[in-house]
Parts: C-alpha cells; sequence; structure tokens
C-alpha cells in the first residue's frame, strides 16, 4: 500500500519553506477569520472516520466526522446558552473516550480555550492548575468528581450523569447540531495547557490557532501519517504530546484519531494494535521499555514508530525495529513548542546514531552559549529556537514574571550539540548535565548506557556533589525481573558502562530503586533524585 510513496529531501522542504503558504493547510484565512473546530472537523465531513474508540470493556465505536460535528455542535450550542464567552477557559477532567472529543471540539467551536487536566492528578494538583487558569466551566465523569470538591469553580458537569443539574447529557436534550463556529484570528488562543513539572512548578501557557500548522508538519513530515495508515498516539490527552498529536494532528489532516479506554498495559496496546490494525505508532519511551520487557510478541503490520517525551535510548530503539520489523525515530520538543527537532519518517536527511535528527522545517535552531552567542558545530551549547522562525507561536508563560527569552531566542533549558551537518546530539537538560573533573556528563548518555545491562529495565543518572571532583555520577536503576540488588551487580554494572563510554563518565555509585520519580506524562524527575542525594548529604554532616 505505502511502498510507491515519495519521500522528499529534508533540505529541499526546509529551503523551500514559506510562512505564507504555511497557511495553505488551514482552510480558514485573515480576513474572514479561523476556527479550529473547523480545521479539524467541519472540513473533513464526508471524508470518512474521525475516531476509533476502544472501550475498556473490548467494544470498538467509529464515529465519522458528520456525527462528531452534530455531537460537538450541541456543545458548543450549551457553552453559548451558559454564557461563555471566546478566550474564556472550559477545562476537562476527562478519560478517554468520545465525550472528550465532544467537549474539546465543542469548546473550540464556541471560540473558548480548551485545557485538559490529566485524570489521575490528585485534588491538589488539579487545584493548582485551576486556581491559575479560572475555568469557567469544568467537564468530568463519576470517577474524577470527587475531586472537584471545595474548588472555587463556577459550573461542573459530568458525563456520565444520567439526570440532576450536573448531568451533561440533560443540558445537552435538545440543542442545536448546526450551532455555526465563531471565527477569530489567527494569534487567537485555542489552548490553554500546563507544563510537565520536569523541572519544578508547573507553567501556564496559551496556545494560538496559528500552530496547528505546525502540528500539520509534524504529522506530515514527523510521522510520515499518509491515506490509509491507521495511527495511534499512546500519550494520554491531558499532556501535550497526546492532545496536539494524538487527536488534534490526525484530525487536522482528516484522520482518525484512536482511544483505548483501559489503562496502557503492553498486552492491551499488542490488543489495540491487532484489532484496530495500527500501521503508524506513536508514544513515549517507557511504554516502549515496557513492551521490551515483556514476554509477549509484538504484532505485524506496524510501518513506523515514533518516539517523544525523552531520549529514546539506543537499546529500546533497536529492540523495537527487530520487534515490530518497522523504523523507530526518536523525536524532541516541548509544551512550548510543539516537536522541533525529529529524526524525521517522512524527510530524508542522514541517519545517524546518537542524534535526535534535524530541524522540522519552519524552525531555525540553534545553540548558544549563556550569554547568548551561537556555538560552533561540535561545540555543546544551550537549545536554542530563533523566535523569528516561522512556525515559533509561543509567547511567554501566564502570569510569570521570569521567562525563556535571550534575545531572539527561546531557550529550551536543554544543552545539545550540533554536528557540522546540521544534526542535533541531545546532551541533558541544562540543569541536569553533570560536571565532574572538568568533564560535562549527559546523563542521557549514561543512562542508555545502563540500560544496555540485561539486568536493567530502567536508570536515572545525576551528580552527586563531591570535594574533590566537583560532582560525581550516580545512578539510580530498576532491575528486570529474576534480578537481586547485590554489592556485585553495582560493580558488574559500573564496569559495564566505564567500558561503553568513558572513564570520567561512568556510574561511580549505583543505588537500586523499585520505582522511579516521574511526572505523571512519564519523564524522570532527575531534580528530585538531586534534592534526596543533597539530603541524604547533609544528614551525613550532622
Amino acid at each position: 500500500m505505502f511502498s510507491d510513496h515519495l519521500v522528499p529531501l529534508h533540505s529541499e522542504v526546509c529551503a523551500s519553506f514559506s510562512n505564507d503558504a504555511s497557511y495553505a493547510v488551514l482552510s480558514g484565512d485573515h480576513e474572514r477569520g479561523f476556527n479550529a473546530c473547523v480545521e479539524l472537523c467541519d472540513r473533513h465531513v464526508g471524508s470518512g472516520t474521525a475516531l476509533r474508540f476502544l472501550s475498556a470493556t473490548g467494544e470498538v465505536e467509529e464515529f465519522d466526522f458528520a456525527t462528531l460535528r452534530a455531537r460537538v455542535s450541541r456543545f458548543a450550542d450549551l457553552l453559548t446558552a451558559m454564557g461563555v464567552r471566546p478566550g474564556e477557559r472550559v477545562a476537562g477532567l476527562l478519560p478517554r473516550t468520545p465525550d472528550l472529543l465532544t467537549v474539546l471540539l465543542g469548546t473550540l467551536r464556541a471560540g473558548a480555550v480548551y485545557q485538559p487536566v490529566f485524570t489521575a492528578f490528585g485534588p491538589k494538583a488539579i487545584e493548582t492548575r485551576l486556581s491559575a487558569s479560572s475555568p469557567r466551566l469544568v467537564v468530568t465523569d463519576t470517577a474524577n468528581r470527587s475531586k472537584l470538591d471545595g474548588l472555587d469553580i463556577p459550573s461542573i458537569l459530568v458525563t456520565d450523569a444520567a439526570d440532576g443539574p450536573e448531568s451533561l447529557a440533560a443540558m445537552l436534550a435538545g440543542r442545536r447540531e448546526d450551532t455555526a463556529p465563531v471565527l477569530l484570528s489567527a494569534d487567537a488562543p485555542f489552548l490553554m495547557l500546563f507544563t510537565s513539572g520536569t523541572t519544578g512548578t508547573p507553567k501556564g501557557l496559551y496556545v494560538p490557532i496559528h500552530m496547528l500548522r505546525a502540528i500539520w508538519g509534524y504529522m506530515r513530515y514527523g510521522h510520515d501519517l499518509r491515506q490509509g495508515d491507521r495511527y495511534w498516539n499512546l500519550a494520554d490527552p491531558g499532556w501535550a504530546y497526546g492532545l496536539y498529536y494524538g487527536i488534534i494532528g490526525p484530525l487536522l489532516i482528516g484522520q482518525a484519531a484512536t482511544l483505548s479506554e483501559a489503562a496502557f498495559s503492553v498486552e492491551r496496546s499488542y490488543e489495540v494494535i491487532r484489532r484496530l490494525g495500527i500501521t503508524n505508532l506513536a508514544g513515549a519511551p517507557t511504554a516502549y521499555r515496557q513492551m521490551a520487557g515483556a514476554p509477549l510478541q509484538p504484532p505485524s503490520g506496524v510501518r513506523a514508530i515514533s518516539s517523544a517525551g525523552e531520549l529514546l535510548d539506543p537499546g529500546t530503539a533497536a529492540w523495537l525495529e527487530r520487534g515490530f520489523g518497522c523504523p523507530a525515530r526518536d523525536h524532541f520538543g516541548q509544551t512550548e513548542l510543539g516537536m522541533v527537532l525529529c529524526d524525521h519518517h517522512g524527510l530524508e536527511h542522514p541517519r545517524r546514531t546518537g542524534t535526535i535528527g534535524y530541524p522540522m522545517p519552519g524552525f531555525q535552531i540553534a545553540t548558544v552559549t549563556p550569554d547568548g552567542k551561537e556555538c560552533a558545530a561540535g561545540e555543546p551549547g544551550l537549545l536554542a529556537i530563533d523566535r523569528t522562525s516561522p512556525l515559533f507561536w509561543f509567547k511567554g508563560y501566564d502570569q510569570r514574571s521570569e521567562q525563556p527569552f535571550m534575545g531572539n531566542y527561546y531557550i529550551t533549558g536543554d544543552s545539545a550539540v550540533r554536528e557540522a551537518d546540521g544534526a542535533f546530539r541531545f546532551v541533558g537538560r541544562e540543569d541536569d548535565v553533570i560536571t565532574s573533573s572538568g568533564y560535562r556528563i549527559g546523563p542521557s548518555e549514561v543512562e542508555a548506557a545502563l540500560i544496555e545491562h540485561p539486568a536493567v529495565v530502567e536508570a536515572a543518572v545525576i551528580g552527586r556533589p563531591d570535594p574533590v571532583r566537583t560532582e560525581v555520577v550516580k545512578a539510580f536503576v530498576t532491575l528486570r525481573p529474576g534480578h537481586e540488588p547485590s554489592p556485585a551487580l553495582a560493580e558488574e554494572i559500573s564496569l559495564f558502562v566505564k567500558k561503553r563510554l568513558a572513564a570520567h563518565a561512568y556510574p561511580r555509585e549505583i543505588e537500586f530503586a523499585q520505582t522511579l520519580p516521574k511526572t505523571p506524562s512519564g519523564k524522570i524527575q532527575r531534580f528530585i533524585l538531586r534534592q534526596q542525594a543533597a539530603e541524604k548529604a547533609r544528614a551525613g554532616e550532622d
């Protein structure tokens, strides 16, 4: 089906990229205005399936774009009746069900701003985000309703309540199915998201409608999503990667989003791939490492695998390619950017182990020194995005005085190396980089080597303060079943990494752990491990 597809050259697509021409992927224009629901739904009516849904009990449902438009129009009509105005926030504390699309797209149709809230959050995390966004309405389900008790929220609706004042179904009864979309400027926000909290307190930000152009580019060039593909993104739509590219991305190009209601497991994910015929798969390394560690045969039929959220280690990438029989490629992005560096499935360019690829068309990317000067090729520096890039859209964090800008650059907070051919090699979060005996050591490279050891399933690396070396490399390791922690195993793992990397970069200390601290989206929180190590050091001094 896909063998005769021509893949363009990365260099040619980047050279011909035009800001004005990039708006051609949207149906709106600057004179009439734009509406995100029109881009994701209305313009595709009659073209096929909009949603494939596998319920927790195993039933499969499909919705076409016409059915979806009728559902979201009713919700948009309800919002208008409730007095929700364009630009006001509507939050969804929702599981992965069709109601999520109804609330998301209905909010966008009304010109309001959708805010996702991850269902695994507890009441405090939810309160933090809702207090910052001040939504006019929160839509949730019965399982999560109690998390909102005591919060100052003007209105709450519950998707699976049959009746009563909070019943969404009751409120939608009799609503119009032809509600006109509210047209807005390309700069108007359509989403409000919060960063994942990898390095500290989550920060809120608004996403403008014209960011859809960048999402289109990633689906086309990053994923190489083609006509005839069946695409599934494992990430939860309570987070940027799942929302941007699990729901908005496929709908934007007229293809079906895939939702599985049940919690992630390797067995369940393989069932979804087999039953729904998934050909194009996306997810985070955390999920892929679980697959690699499971005694199950991966399903056939997948032709492209993409990874994002943290660095995809070479061992897991190699397992994916062996197990699924297709390329597995790493991509880099942030909530504030979308995806900007890719080992693209849909563009031809050199491919080298250890790099995270090349800039997405429409983004100019550099590495810079702490005072903002561009680094030479091969020199480590701060990964920075030129704010004059045609697809750059981030204007800053909401209600924050400190912003991540340095002149014309947005500073990602990551350290990287730009190679001579324009590819980038990821070193790590700048505050995660370890300084030991004058060397700068990126934790990602050490973690990748650790995971190659057959006893190790997951690892996190930090720098522990040391009076002689400034810092020493310390690794926190979780073991595969059948392996028990011991000093002998710690020594074996240390020497294993030393032989693969260098004498200055191997972990001189290894601590075995049952679990590693992570954000709800699966990113390792090394700053928590550093805090724990510092507390232990202080306790030893007392």
